[in-house]
């Protein structure tokens, strides 16, 4: 017979436990959309480089 075993967390409160070196939640949360943010500028910086040094 098989356990019933959730393979994810019904909300981000309850992952909270399981963090490492003691980060909160919110902490990992925010620094996500940090890195996401940055990297979708990145994206944009190189592709407008890529298209405004095209050859005519």
């Amino acid at each position: 017979m098989l356990l019933f075993l959730p393979l994810a967390y019904a909300t981000a409160g309850d992952a909270a436990d399981g963090l490492l070196n003691g980060l909160s939640i919110e902490t990992l949360q925010r620094w996500t959309l940090v890195y996401l943010g940055l990297s979708a500028l990145a994206f944009i910086v190189v592709w407008l480089v890529g298209y405004l040094r095209r050859p005519g």
